[in-house]
């Protein structure tokens, strides 16, 4: 496998919208990709084409025959791409009521026993699991997460599961320290001790970074946020399978039995997955021989990781003759220097100068960035740390080592 040279960085860039620019700002550096990823140009075209189709699916007309064949085609590619075990894949309104919904039905059907989950979560997966457990008699009991890592282990689940676990909860990547989880590992401890526990992942901050495997998970539901993906808002996805597909749900009486969509959804947002899938296929070609399309997949997922390796080590280390955050005596650096468990994302606090004036310095450069505050988003990882606050520097594959030295060069000066 090959790395992502300047030369395919640059063909990269340019398939995604706004790459180096904003419509109010102008020319900017996009360092905010945790909060919504860049768009690419395909699903911009495709997103305006479909806005304008006024034909739904399920008639008989050659209208809607081409509209099921678009979601029948973008199921299929979703498939492949996250190598799902059966199931299915549907969408719903965003990633955060599709976990909600999951996690209900999840709860309500499964008796009481305990729910488990970390305080590593996002509140999307903290909060669906505390109402729906306490409507369904059930205790959720919330794994500790380390701090000094910013990641949860194997090990801290398997201290607290019980053959009586009867829901438990990941989060793949956190939002706010930017650590992956080990979820084939977390799996296999649930599973050795609860086997028919329902497993529900939060993959809406790790999926833009590949390297999706549900088969090898063995868990009941992924979900992710399409906007933080190369997609676009107004929708999200979820997997769920078989076991969870048969569980009690929401749904029109007399209707299909394992249909969880709630009405008539966009076929534009199915179609703008495929167009996602379609890059990374495309990618898995540049740097791979793989003709298999799955290996495609897996080839742009390691590419995608090791070029994000490179990003979060110069912005760490250094480049260039610019010292690195970890040279810098007034930055702190969430989940320590050197973390394998990292993913395109370094968190920090710069002593003596609040994080919301770091991010407007910044944003006045041009380096847009985002503040993360002790509130119930990241509360749950900030307050342990003692910090009110801390600036999140999100970086994706299409970003560059030469907009990392124009960020390390502005934050040189801010915490002199």
């Amino acid at each position: 496998m090959t790395k992502i040279t300047p030369e395919l960085l640059e063909q990269i860039r340019a398939r995604f919208a706004q790459v180096d620019h904003c419509p109010q700002q102008g020319p900017r550096i996009f360092f905010e990709n945790a909060g919504g990823a860049l768009t690419l140009n395909s699903v911009v075209g495709t997103s305006q084409a479909y806005a304008a189709i006024p034909d739904n699916q399920g008639r008989d007309n050659p209208g809607s025959h081409e509209l099921v064949r678009v979601i029948n085609k973008a199921k299929e590619d979703m498939a492949v791409f996250m190598n799902a075990p059966g199931g299915q894949f549907f969408v719903g309104e965003s990633g955060t009521e599709l976990l909600f919904r999951l996690i209900m039905n999840a709860c309500l059907g499964t008796g009481t026993g305990r729910v488990l989950g970390t305080t590593l979560e996002h509140p999307a997966t903290r909060s669906a699991c505390a109402r729906w457990a306490g409507v369904a008699g059930q205790d959720h009991v919330l794994v500790v997460h380390d701090d000094a890592t910013g990641t949860v282990t194997a090990d801290a689940y398997a201290a607290q599961v019980t053959p009586d676990t009867k829901v438990a909860t990941i989060v793949h990547t956190s939002p706010v320290t930017g650590m992956g989880v080990d979820v084939a590992a977390v799996a296999a401890e649930i599973r050795a001790v609860a086997p028919n526990c329902f497993i529900i992942i939060d993959g809406i901050q790790h999926a833009a970074h590949g390297r999706i495997d549900l088969t090898a998970y063995d868990v009941d539901g992924y979900v992710i946020s399409p906007y933080k993906v190369f997609s676009r808002h107004g929708y999200g996805v979820a997997w769920i399978s078989d076991r969870l597909t048969k569980l009690p749900h929401n749904s029109l009486i007399d209707g299909p039995a394992d249909n969880w969509e709630m009405g008539t959804r966009d076929t534009g947002s199915y179609a703008t997955m495929s167009d996602v899938i379609s890059y990374f296929e495309w990618l898995g070609a540049q740097v791979s021989d793989a003709t298999d399309r799955r290996a495609k997949f897996v080839a742009a997922g390691e590419a995608i990781h090791e070029q994000e390796k490179a990003l979060t080590d110069a912005m760490i280390r250094g480049t260039g003759n610019l010292p690195g955050l970890a040279e810098m005596e007034k930055v702190t650096i969430l989940g320590g220097v050197d973390n394998p468990a990292r993913e395109g994302l370094v968190s920090l606090q710069v002593e003596g100068v609040p994080s919301v004036d770091v991010v407007k310095q910044l944003n006045e450069q041009g380096i847009r960035t985002h503040l993360r505050k002790a509130d119930h988003y990241s509360g749950n990882i900030l307050t342990p740390l003692g910090m009110d606050s801390c600036v999140r520097v999100s970086m994706c594959h299409y970003n560059s080592v030469a907009e990392v030295a124009q960020f390390l060069g502005a934050m040189k000066t801010i915490a002199a």
